[in-house]
């Protein structure tokens, strides 16, 4: 499944780069998000694997402050870019006429360029939050990642504020306990199963994308 997800969203990034018919704002968000798709795999897809390779469940404090800095910042965007897909498919249904004088290069390039800094942001801040905590010498996540919410509830440290922030930023998961069980299915949902899922449902089966692959293969 990893290597479907890296596989198809490479050739959306391929297809859209080498097609001059595929430089519109729609395949420019779509190239973008396929992008961050590969990105977001990456922060735990690699590392789960290892371990079941190895037998070995063990990560490091620093590895896990860096996936979860990491994870958290390309969610994050892949959030932001949803939303910036369907702005951009509001203006082509409400002002076709209009489109392209709105939807313009520099628009689309502040568009990408806000949902990193916001991201950038949130994934500072919740890391700074993570950071303030304490925690024992040996700790044992029930997840197959550092899942934000399952490490903050066993940290040794008052949470309030770090709930309270996550909270504040609509965070993944609502404000409900989990089971571990349920929350580590559906978390591999939306980290394993959702991009993945994303080039076969946005782009593949789109004629403009399968035209622009049979030229990137040399097929006429």
């Amino acid at each position: 499944m990893y290597l479907v997800t890296v596989l198809g969203n490479l050739l959306i990034i391929l297809a859209t780069i080498s097609d001059s018919h595929l430089h519109t704002p729609m395949y420019f968000f779509l190239s973008n998000l396929s992008f961050v798709d590969i990105r977001f795999t990456s922060t735990t897809i690699p590392k789960m694997l290892v371990n079941i390779q190895t037998q070995s469940k063990a990560i490091t404090y620093e590895g896990y402050i860096t996936q979860l800095c990491f994870f958290l910042i390309f969610v994050e965007v892949d959030n932001f870019l949803l939303t910036v897909m369907a702005c951009d498919r509001y203006v082509a249904i409400c002002h076709p006429l209009h489109y392209t004088a709105i939807m313009n290069p520099q628009l689309c390039g502040l568009m990408i360029l806000v949902c990193w800094i916001l991201s950038l942001l949130h994934a500072l801040i919740q890391s700074l939050m993570v950071l303030s905590l304490s925690f024992s010498t040996h700790l044992e996540i029930p997840h197959f990642f550092c899942e934000l919410n399952q490490v903050v509830q066993l940290a040794c440290s008052d949470t309030l504020i770090s709930d309270l922030v996550r909270y504040f930023v609509l965070y993944l998961s609502s404000g409900a306990t989990h089971s571990p069980h349920s929350s580590a299915t559906v978390s591999v949902m939306y980290t394993v199963v959702t991009p993945m899922l994303n080039p076969f449902i946005y782009s593949l089966r789109n004629k403009d994308v399968k035209r622009a692959l049979r030229r990137l293969f040399g097929r006429k």
